[in-house]
């Protein structure tokens, strides 16, 4: 399993009307984390888009609320990779408050796809490459931002 964490501060403009998070943001803030957590094994979006031809569209997104975070609250996005990906990666994620208390859980789930046909692929070889360096025979390989 490989884990990232990345801190984060609520902006006003992420905030509704009675200066909670607004609940849409949340899926913003999983976009953080499983973005920054691609980056960290040493493979970012944009060159598997660009060079390889590759788009990962969101197919699925849960999330479970569970206490609200507020304008600039410091917060914690921690993002999971608990299973090698095939056509599909699915991305468990938490986001805690800075006392550590669960704000949010959830999981996004993307398809690998060909930017020219909108077919589903295989994870392009660097993605692939990436992941068996980085993923661990037993326990948890972390990464923090």
């Amino acid at each position: 399993m490989i884990r990232h964490r990345q801190t984060l501060r609520v902006r006003y403009a992420e905030t509704d009307q009675m200066g909670y998070v607004y609940y849409g943001n949340y899926a913003a803030f999983f976009e953080v984390g499983r973005t920054e957590l691609v980056r960290a094994l040493g493979c970012p979006y944009a060159p598997l888009e660009r060079d390889h031809g590759v788009l990962m569209p969101v197919v699925e997104l849960h999330v479970n609320y569970k206490r609200p975070a507020r304008y600039d609250d410091p917060l914690t996005v921690i993002t999971e990779l608990r299973q090698r990906p095939e056509l599909r990666v699915r991305f468990e994620h938490e986001i805690r408050h800075a006392d550590g208390s669960l704000c949010v859980s959830g999981h996004v789930e993307l398809v690998f796809i060909s930017a020219s046909t909108f077919r589903p692929v295989r994870p392009p070889r660097p993605f692939v490459e990436a992941l068996d360096r980085h993923w661990p025979t037993e326990g948890v390989a972390e990464f923090t931002s």
